[in-house]
């Protein structure tokens, strides 16, 4: 379940070096397409072809040490590469403040798109590192349910450190994070695995830090280390937790006790040089046959005013998007990104139709074919005729993009709907499988098998979210538990730590919410079995929303599209002195839609 407290992650890489230019957006860019990626540059064919190699050559290690790694994601990769220092400005510029930062790199990942923007005056060995480790993620996150953060991170930066050359590549090439180890008390075992280090060492960079640089070697031992057999070690304990098994315990069945292997550990950071291997390019990895293109000024302008809007700059997307549908009325980008501009201010119909012109230009513009159609009345009409066009365009969305996994999601409501939860269970368990570390599309999959009666299966579900999530995601996982009866689940639940002492909790229907104009919610009020309850918020608190509500993340804002949504409110009651209740969180959630002969229970509750 996201939360709004990070709307746009960004991987940065600090530059100190500047050059005059012209601003990005003023002269059209040229296109370079790979096999599997594309590239944006203002600066030459070559260099965009080069970018688009190293790309090539990061995704070619994973197909090779990972042969069943799925490693098309449902949100392509776009790449920028501006030419330098001042492009990137244009790009960015937010981090051009005088207390901000200069990136030489960035990584942005998103549910619908991904981006990554890489200077080309910043070529230099470990210099685009952390794009390479924010790339990683996203293919570990595309394959594996859950990975422990310090698996995650190490797994990361062992990769993401790999050298390129014009037709090799080094990996497990030392990461810059070895310095930070040396001298240093390491991290006990059992509590580098088993902790959050944002959690644990809170405000203290240091112990972060290394977290991070331990995790790393603690990866590199495992595939390098004496008695590892090669990473196959780490192959098996990869195994046990994609099995569901508890960590720890998996842990010392594979690599033995913790204390072992902090000697060795520690025995290992302190070697003078350290192993990497060498993998050669695969034919297809030729910089030379990657074909280019000067693109037009609207085409460039449609680009960046696109990757403004995702990162929810739409002050400074709306006049490229505006001025590329002056010169080109017809151009399919720039009016999706029109109707997400709309979508995102809440014109909905306005939004619809500029889908609607986006998809009648361009077929394979599968976001503004799903957009356009749950906008429309097909989305809620249980009429066939109806429930029939709802369905074949959702399987042409899937046609033009079969990793898209919200359209799973939405046929799997609609087979709800219609009473059909095998079938709904099928498309759910497609989404999950598609997107499987969103832990809200596996409590989502638990929800329908509570449905079908098998509580057992649904439970685990409840359990493996509750027991590696927190927040609104365990708290949704805890409700599915107490959903199913009592001897159909074990005796003891997961912990649920409380995080906002001193509040009660209720729920109901979302009726309506009042924004400022700084999007922030002034107001709310539900419905449940007391009647109407509204809330006022004086302060910026905690929104959460479940992963299978439609719009997802990209384009979520609490003051639209949330009416009719299950909401759950911790806040604190009113006193003398204040007459309204305060909210102090709002978790937003989306039921399965009723059967025909079924009516849906009041929500309400309380503690």
């Amino acid at each position: 379940m996201p939360s709004l407290r990070s709307m746009c992650v960004l991987a940065l890489l600090l530059s100190v070096l500047s050059s005059p230019n012209t601003r990005a957006g003023e002269h059209p860019w040229t296109e370079v397409r790979s096999p599997n990626f594309r590239v944006l540059t203002d600066g030459s064919a070559g260099e965009g072809r080069r970018v688009a190699r190293e790309f090539e050559q990061m995704r070619a290690v994973f197909a090779m040490a990972f042969p069943k790694m799925r490693l098309e994601t449902g949100a392509p990769l776009i790449i920028f590469a501006p030419r330098d220092e001042y492009s990137m400005k244009a790009m960015a510029p937010a981090f051009w403040k005088p207390s901000g930062t200069k990136p030489a790199g960035l990584f942005q990942k998103r549910w619908e798109r991904q981006y990554a923007v890489v200077r080309l005056d910043q070529d230099l060995p470990g210099k685009y590192n952390v794009v390479y480790h924010e790339y990683v993620h996203s293919l570990l996150h595309a394959n594996f349910r859950w990975l422990p953060t310090w698996l995650d991170e190490g797994l990361a930066d062992f990769y993401g450190s790999t050298r390129f050359e014009q037709t090799k590549m080094y990996v497990g090439a030392p990461s810059t994070r070895v310095y930070h180890l040396k001298g240093a008390t390491l991290i006990k075992l059992d509590e580098l695995i088993s902790e959050n280090p944002w959690r644990k060492f809170r405000n203290d960079d240091r112990q972060i830090d290394l977290f991070y640089s331990e995790s790393w070697a603690l990866v590199h031992y495992m595939i390098f280390g004496p008695e590892m057999e090669q990473g196959k070690k780490l192959e098996k304990f990869f195994t046990k937790l994609e099995e569901r098994e508890d960590q720890k315990k998996a842990f010392q069945e594979v690599f033995g006790n913790f204390k072992d292997m902090e000697d060795s550990l520690a025995a290992y950071v302190t070697k003078f040089t350290f192993g990497s291997y060498v993998l050669q390019n695969p034919p297809q990895i030729n910089e030379k046959d990657f074909p280019s293109r000067l693109t037009t000024l609207v085409e460039t302008r449609a680009e960046l005013g696109t990757y403004r809007l995702f990162c929810h700059n739409l002050d400074e997307a709306r006049p490229l998007i505006d001025e590329a549908l002056r010169e080109d009325g017809n151009l399919a980008l720039a009016h999706e990104t029109l109707g997400f501009i709309h979508f995102t201010d809440g014109k909905d119909e306005e939004a619809r139709s500029e889908f609607s012109k986006a998809y009648a230009a361009d077929s394979h513009r599968y976001l503004s074919l799903y957009y356009s159609t749950m906008l429309s009345p097909l989305a809620k009409s249980t009429a066939d005729p109806d429930v029939l066009s709802f369905r074949s365009a959702m399987y042409d969305a899937l046609k033009a993009n079969p990793a898209f996994a919200p359209a799973f999601v939405a046929l799997a409501r609609v087979m709800a709907r219609q009473g059909n939860y095998p079938n709904a269970l099928s498309l759910a368990r497609r989404a999950e499988s598609l997107e499987p570390s969103r832990p809200g599309y596996h409590l989502f999959v638990g929800r329908i098998l509570h449905a079908l009666g098998r509580d057992e299966e649904a439970v685990k579900e409840a359990t493996f979210v509750g027991e590696r999530w927190r927040g609104p995601d365990q708290d949704e996982a805890l409700e599915l538990w107490n959903n199913i009866p009592a001897e159909k689940r074990p005796p003891d639940t997961f912990d649920v730590p409380e995080i906002f002492p001193g509040t009660q909790t209720t729920q109901g229907t979302l009726l309506s919410v009042n924004c400022d104009e700084k999007e922030k919610i002034t107001s709310l009020t539900i419905q449940n079995s007391d009647g109407n309850l509204t809330f006022r918020s004086t302060r910026s608190h905690l929104i959460g929303y479940a992963d299978s509500i439609w719009f997802g993340s990209d384009h979520f804002t609490p003051c639209y599209h949330t009416d009719g949504l299950r909401a759950v409110v911790r806040y604190k009651p009113a006193t003398e002195k204040e007459a309204t209740n305060e909210w102090v969180e709002l978790e937003l959630r989306e039921d399965l839609p009723a059967p025909p002969d079924k009516v849906a229970p009041a929500a309400n509750a309380k503690n």
